[in-house]
């Protein structure tokens, strides 16, 4: 028994030969009838002598042809040749076909009795297109003598083509699914869709589906009646992903699909949907589209640069992924690599953080404080920049604990010119790092003195203002005083004070209209006072 493997594949342009009907051919001389073989086969009988396979069975071949009733009727066959060398212990030919699931078909092919004496001991041609196929169909095919001999059998495995060839898909009925062309409307989020080639006398379905394993339909539908004079639709899209498809088939049992993806290319549009855990500090994506790539955290630098986190790359295929312990930091990105390309996606870059460092000027210096919305723990330490360093290094790295919004203080240690420190939480197992770096120029020495000297000056200029303000209130009421005791007196205190003072006046008027002065200390005491006449 020989056996071998065959395959019936054939390019996506090539044409099939066509024949008009069905026959069995054989070498001129050699009259051959065809008859449908029994189901079961006959028992094998021993072999003559000089018979096998090899002698008798010679330039097997097998291939795939194509029969028509008219446009979109066409049959594929199986057309067995095999060259026969023929003796007077063989009759004829049986040739058999069986596949996964089917019937074996058989066909036995008898060479009459005249014709064989007479062309006994030569090769002969016997050439059968009888066995209808299918399209991408595995078949087993066996070649036995009539009558069957033990051991002289030639068996092949064959795969007839496949339905991406152009002329099965235009004239076999299982592989017609018509003609997919499209246009595009971004700003509307539309697909404008033509479809030709369909089949005949029969109405066609469209839909959006999102292809995986299989194609998942997304509920946008539509159905073409075969009577419409242009056989097109219009359907809306949500998002241009990469496995977004328009799939289309005929409306007919078990019909091929054919799909097309007018977004394979937007390999951007997968890169979101990333969602962040607040009690399990998780960051979480799950691709919607099946894609192979790898997914990781980095650190995005001021210059724009993001920086791989050490231990964090994942694959990515269609499982959700997962990073756990991820401290939420505007700093703190996801990059997606495919190839040699790569996106960023910084999920926290609204201003989500868990803490955060709190800049306060006070006594001509910044002071640095860390509040946390949740207790955590952090590294603290100078970040100093160099030649042989210049991203710059931690130096004297120091832990501090801070309690859910209790802030705490960073204390600095000698100038604060130029002075950086970099602060990173590290409870958790991914977390950005903070840089804050002073503006202002003093040292911490100074500050103090500045600090001391104040408070002696203000102390001392609130005093001498509240000893002046005294004074003078009491001034104002000593003089508010006199005056009114004077006016009780009824003296009238001149309006310019000198340096000797007018004694007490009396005036005393008469009956007669005369004035009398008494004594004043000007004159002495013994002056006699005079009489002024009006």
């Amino acid at each position: 028994m020989s056996y071998c493997c065959l395959n019936g594949a054939t390019g996506e342009g090539t044409q099939l030969e066509r024949i008009e009907r069905c026959q069995t051919r054989c070498s001129q001389g050699l009259i051959c009838k065809t008859r449908t073989d029994y189901w079961f086969a006959p028992v094998c009988q021993d072999p003559t002598k000089g018979l096998n396979s090899t002698t008798v069975f010679h330039n097997v071949g097998i291939s795939t042809v194509m029969r028509c009733e008219g446009k979109q009727k066409c049959m594929l066959h199986l057309r067995i040749q095999t060259v026969v060398q023929l003796t007077d212990s063989i009759h004829g030919v049986s040739i058999c076909t069986n596949s996964a699931g089917m019937m074996t078909n058989c066909h036995i092919i008898n060479f009459t009795k005249a014709s064989r004496r007479l062309m006994s001991g030569l090769p002969v041609t016997v050439d059968n297109d009888f066995t209808e196929v299918s399209p991408n169909q595995q078949l087993q095919v066996i070649v036995k003598t009539v009558p069957s001999y033990c051991g002289i059998t030639w068996a092949s495995k064959y795969h007839t083509p496949e339905c991406f060839n152009k002329d099965l898909r235009k004239n076999v009925p299982e592989c017609i699914t018509g003609t997919l062309s499209y246009t595009v409307n971004p700003e509307k989020k539309e697909l404008t869709i033509n479809v030709s080639d369909m089949l005949q006398d029969y109405n066609y379905h469209l839909r959006l589906c999102r292809k995986d394993f299989i194609c998942t339909g997304t509920g946008v539908y539509n159905l073409i009646k075969k009577e419409q004079p242009i056989k097109s639709a219009v359907l809306p899209y949500s998002r241009p992903l990469p496995c977004l498809c328009i799939e289309g088939w005929s409306a007919v049992m078990d019909a091929p699909r054919v799909q097309v993806c007018p977004f394979k290319g937007r390999l951007e549009e997968l890169w979101f949907g990333i969602t962040f855990d607040p009690l399990e500090e998780a960051l979480i994506w799950e691709p919607v589209c099946p894609v192979t790539a790898v997914a990781g955290l980095c650190e995005k630098r001021e210059d724009g640069v993001c920086v791989d986190l050490p231990d964090s790359s994942q694959n990515v295929s269609r499982e959700k992924i997962r990073f756990a312990k991820v401290d939420p930091h505007p700093q703190l990105c996801m990059k997606f690599t495919v190839g040699s390309q790569s996106w960023i996606r910084c999920p926290f870059a609204d201003g989500i953080k868990a803490w955060d460092v709190i800049v306060s000027r006070r006594h001509g210096h910044e002071e640095l404080q860390i509040l946390s919305r949740v207790t955590a723990k952090f590294s603290v330490g100078p970040w100093v920049t160099s030649a042989e360093s210049p991203e710059g290094q931690t130096t004297n790295m120091k832990f501090v604990d801070v309690e859910k919004q209790k802030p705490v203080e960073l204390e600095f240690k000698g100038a604060q010119c130029n002075f950086c420190q970099q602060v990173k939480r590290i409870d958790v197992k991914y977390a950005a790092t903070v840089v804050h770096c002073t503006k202002l120029c003093m040292s911490r020495a100074t500050s103090l003195a500045s600090y001391d000297l104040t408070w002696i000056i203000l102390p001392a200029a609130a005093c001498i203002s509240a000893i002046i303000i005294i004074t003078l209130v009491l001034c104002l009421l000593i003089t508010v005083y006199r005056r009114r005791k004077e006016k009780r007196r009824g003296v009238c205190l001149p309006g310019k004070q000198t340096d000797t003072v007018v004694s007490e006046v009396q005036v005393q008027v008469t009956a007669k209209g005369r004035v009398l002065i008494p004594n004043t200390p000007k004159y002495g005491n013994n002056e006699k006072a005079n009489l002024l006449l009006n």
